[in-house]
């Protein structure tokens, strides 16, 4: 009878086996070398900010990095993760489960012979049961790799959210350091024209002057404290924004002081786009990790169409009456064999479903290089672009300083027109302005640089892989 059976296992093993649809992924990974890339790992220096020398930079980062909302809520996500993975590492190991009950019962006359039968008694009932999955075509492996994997990208996102959050507050630190300059040039021009306007009303007791030139020193000296007004009002807005950054509230408003960071100190950053980028930016390497989760939850799918054996062992005691309760017992033991025959569609649609989120995962990855080629060869252009204009900015202050001082002597002399100063005047402001705006924006561009590359570089030793024109191309 033995041998008889055999062949009908072996004939439902293989009934489970050719039940697999063939269905087969749709999109395609792209290949690093596509993009003129390379595989490897980089080593990032995880304190990028330090390059500044500003110790409250510093400071702001650290406490922004350990008590942000946002951060927090990835941290969580990270602790989910690793919890399911205990979840289905749990479902390979036997589980045991024990029930115990006793119950008053009045036994019909019906149902067994007196003295039993018309009597009262208290029925007693205990068991325990073994199962243990075999998992022998490796599912439940599968389930547990997938778990590994969805917790590795759950990490990966943390530290897109430690640069992002990282990258966040030193943009807006720089924001505030241009405020602070903004203050200092206005500040400036406020006591210049103060002078001025002082001058100006002697020249006019003295009639030397008119009320015209009063008119335009007064003009002037309004310009300067509207600056200066504007300039403060940006940098209260942005000691908030760092605030808020680093987690605190109002009463922390005191404690962020005028920054030390030099805005015409400009870090080196590389020239060509970095060849190791894939391995560089947590977003692409979460991305990664998302794609081996999809790839083993389709094989948590397509094993679901496999035989599944467990080992089951059932043990307990039941009698009428306390008393002979331990001598009466019964047990069973043995393996169970499931196999799925008719499930209404649901198997096939489950590995459909799987084999599209691997196609999803896959796709928007692919979708993530580009982007990130794109944004890194975009932020290397910037700087280059912003440097450049830098330069330029700073040729027109050196040429409207000397031209504001010849007018003020052409002035005084009688030898030019007030008219020509004023325009000047205001044109030096404007000027000077820029120019700390370009400053800040060389640090922000190589900020979001910072960000582009996955974060800290060593511009001495960038690995290239392609001019920024070539990504272009």
């Amino acid at each position: 009878m033995r041998i008889r059976a055999y062949p009908m296992i072996a004939a439902t093993l293989l009934a489970g086996c050719v039940a697999v649809p063939h269905v087969q992924p749709q999109v395609a990974q792209v290949a690093p070398d596509a993009v003129g890339l390379e595989v490897g790992a980089a080593t990032i220096d995880a304190a990028w900010w330090t390059a500044f020398s500003d110790p409250q930079l510093d400071r702001l980062v650290a406490m922004g990095l350990a008590g942000n909302p946002s951060l927090d809520q990835a941290l969580a996500r990270v602790r989910l993760a690793e919890a399911q993975i205990e979840v289905e590492h749990a479902d390979l190991m036997p589980k045991v489960n024990g029930s115990a009950q006793v119950n008053r019962a009045h036994i019909g006359s019906k149902l067994l012979p007196p003295p039993i039968g018309g009597s009262s008694a208290n029925l007693a009932l205990a068991g325990a049961s073994l199962g243990w999955d075999l998992d022998l075509f490796g599912r439940q492996h599968a389930a547990v790799r997938q778990a590994g994997a969805s917790a590795e990208a759950a990490r990966l996102d943390v530290a897109q959210a430690r640069l992002t959050l990282s990258v966040s507050i030193a943009q807006t630190y720089v924001g505030l350091a241009r405020a602070e300059k903004l203050i200092e040039v206005a500040d400036g021009f406020v006591a210049t024209r103060q002078k001025a306007l002082g001058f100006t009303q002697s020249r006019i007791k003295n009639q030397l002057a008119s009320n015209f030139n009063l008119d335009q020193a007064q003009t002037l000296l309004a310009e300067a404290q509207q600056a200066r007004t504007q300039a403060v009002q940006q940098r209260d807005v942005l000691v908030h924004a760092l605030a808020a950054l680093a987690g605190r509230g109002a009463d922390f408003y005191p404690q962020i002081a005028k920054p030390t960071l030099a805005l015409d100190r400009r870090p080196d950053v590389p020239k060509l786009l970095p060849a190791d980028l894939l391995g560089r930016r947590p977003d692409l390497l979460a991305g990664q990790a998302r794609i081996e989760a999809a790839v083993q939850g389709r094989q948590v799918a397509r094993k679901a169409f496999l035989p599944d054996i467990n080992i089951s062992v059932l043990g307990g005691l039941a009698a009428i009456g306390l008393g002979n309760f331990f001598s009466a017992g019964s047990y069973a033991a043995g393996p169970a064999l499931s196999v799925p025959i008719f499930e209404g569609g649901r198997l096939r649609a489950d590995y459909k479903g799987a084999t599209a989120d691997l196609d999803g995962a896959v796709a928007s990855y692919n979708d993530n290089v580009l982007g990130a080629v794109r944004e890194a060869a975009d932020a290397i252009s910037n700087v280059r672009s912003t440097d450049e204009d830098l330069a330029d900015e700073g040729h027109i202050v050196k040429g409207l300083r000397d031209t504001v001082s010849l007018d003020a002597v052409r002035t005084r002399t009688g030898l030019g027109s007030q008219l020509d100063a004023v325009d000047s005047g205001f044109r030096l402001l404007e000027a000077e302005q820029n120019l700390v705006g370009l400053q800040a924006d060389a640090l922000t561009r190589r900020i979001q640089l910072v960000a582009a590359l996955g974060g800290g570089f060593d511009p001495h030793q960038p690995l290239a892989a392609a001019s920024v024109s070539d990504t272009h191309s």
